[in-house]
């Protein structure tokens, strides 16, 4: 019993390099049908308890294949383009990035997205259900086309104009393992709670609902931050791997090319 007792109080501290200076590139890529946008932040040390740095004066442009399209930075690390531009489906676009400053010895950055042909809505639809917990909830349905190809969603619910779906943890995505080629009338595609303010709904609200046809890698990515934030399952099961992101030179994040169909729904 004594060599036991003498085995498990033997401590050893440990001290961990939470603060190490390997800061990495963090960019946060799309370029939609719609628009284009380049966040670009550094990673910080464990005890950093303030937003992310902005990463300010790189060069930022993207490559269709026949122009560079030309980046301004109208705020701190938020990278626009500078005349007016919209993705087209079907072509590929290379992101390129060089920084005025290396982080961790490295200046420049690229990534390449493929812009998939969209997968359109036909229509979208509210209900009340009131049956449903005390206050009830609401159901957002979609009526849509899915093709025979293996095809990801991610879907974005606008509540007058403002994302009600934003921060990684109410992204809404989906494959179509379960409906792959078939048309779907009446999908349940989110419910809303209307005790949570930013949910809440009340007459004449105006609900947009955003699709967008996006990557298998883009899907993979979104899966893999979802699983960092919110831990594995079972509980005692292994830690995640590295999300996959599609960043050279050894940054974070992701560029995404996308579609975006849109079906607008006025609350009665």
């Amino acid at each position: 019993m004594a060599t036991i007792l003498q085995l498990f109080s033997c401590t050893e501290r440990i001290d961990l390099p939470l603060d190490g200076n390997d800061m990495k590139l963090v960019v946060e890529g799309t370029i939609t049908t719609n628009t284009a946008t380049v966040l670009l932040t550094q990673t910080t040390g464990y005890s950093y308890n303030q937003p992310p740095p902005p990463v300010t004066g790189a060069h930022v442009v993207i490559d269709d294949g026949e122009t560079l399209i030309e980046f301004a930075e109208p705020f701190p690390g938020v990278y626009q383009p500078a005349h007016n531009f919209y993705g087209i489906e079907g072509k590929t676009y290379t992101l390129k990035i060089n920084l005025a400053a290396p982080i961790n010895g490295i200046d420049k950055f690229t990534a390449t997205s493929y812009m998939n042909y969209a997968v359109k809505l036909d229509s979208a639809a509210i209900d009340f259900l009131s049956h449903y917990r005390d206050s009830g909830l609401w159901q957002v349905k979609c009526w849509l086309q899915d093709t025979p190809l293996s095809d990801y969603y991610r879907i974005i619910l606008r509540k007058n104009g403002e994302d009600i779906t934003s921060g990684i943890g109410r992204w809404i995505i989906t494959d179509d393992t379960f409906f792959n080629g078939q048309y779907l009338s009446g999908v349940t595609v989110a419910y809303l709670n209307p005790d949570e303010e930013y949910e809440k709904l009340v007459s004449g609200d105006i609900l947009d609902v955003e699709l967008y046809t996006i990557s298998r890698e883009y899907y993979n990515f979104i899966t893999d931050a979802k699983s960092e934030l919110f831990g594995s399952n079972p509980l005692f099961s292994g830690p995640g791997a590295n999300i996959r992101g599609n960043i050279s030179g050894g940054a974070v994040g992701f560029f995404a090319a996308y579609p975006i169909s849109i079906a607008t729904v006025t609350v009665p």
